[in-house]
């Protein structure tokens, strides 16, 4: 008796099915390179994730050992929304007057990363924060990343400078002004005694 035998009816085809992947599996026994290929890719998305997540529930409003925000003296600090509140004005809380709850007066610099004007202010900024360092506080907000912000301040035209006092309401001023106009409101608005 004759076994019967597979033919070929063309060099490059084959008449025999193909068994579907299973499990990572070949029918042949060999192992399938797609499927370690898609377990590195599932693998590495949910470390991504979870990395992510993570860095969310941190996002720099709690200082070390979660005792309040974290805040350094003679730099630009970037804010939030929440560091907003814990620092400036918790304006949730008390929305019809603006109560300032710091202990030093703050320069609140609103800018985005795509304005030029923006960054021709922000040297002086960073000079100012050195300069007055224990005497005044300079925060930037950006107003892409915190809209909130910038709608409660009805920011509509950047680069915006806001100064609070200590007592008293607090200024903005609009546009990229000189660096000689910025010294003249802080001492005039901020270090009045």
């Amino acid at each position: 008796m004759k076994r019967a035998s597979l033919v070929k009816t063309n060099k490059h085809e084959n008449n025999f099915m193909r068994v579907p992947c299973l499990a990572g599996r070949r029918a042949s026994g060999h192992i399938n390179k797609n499927y370690f290929r898609m377990k590195r890719i599932l693998l590495f998305t949910f470390l991504l994730f979870s990395f992510s997540l993570n860095a969310c529930n941190n996002n720099g409003v709690n200082g070390p050992d979660n005792k309040g925000p974290e805040i350094k003296d003679g730099v630009v600090n970037q804010m939030s929304t929440q560091m907003f509140t814990k620092l400036i004005w918790d304006y949730q809380k008390n929305p019809k007057e603006f109560t300032f709850t710091g202990d030093l007066p703050v320069i609140i610099d609103f800018y985005a990363d795509w304005c030029r004007p923006c960054r021709m202010v922000a040297p002086f900024m960073e000079e100012f924060a050195k300069e007055y360092n224990g005497k005044i506080r300079v925060f930037k907000v950006n107003t892409d990343a915190e809209q909130e912000l910038s709608r409660l301040f009805q920011i509509r035209s950047i680069p915006a400078v806001m100064f609070i006092p200590k007592t008293g309401k607090p200024q903005m001023s609009v546009g990229a002004l000189p660096k000689d106009s910025f010294k003249k409101i802080i001492n005039d608005i901020l270090l009045v005694k």
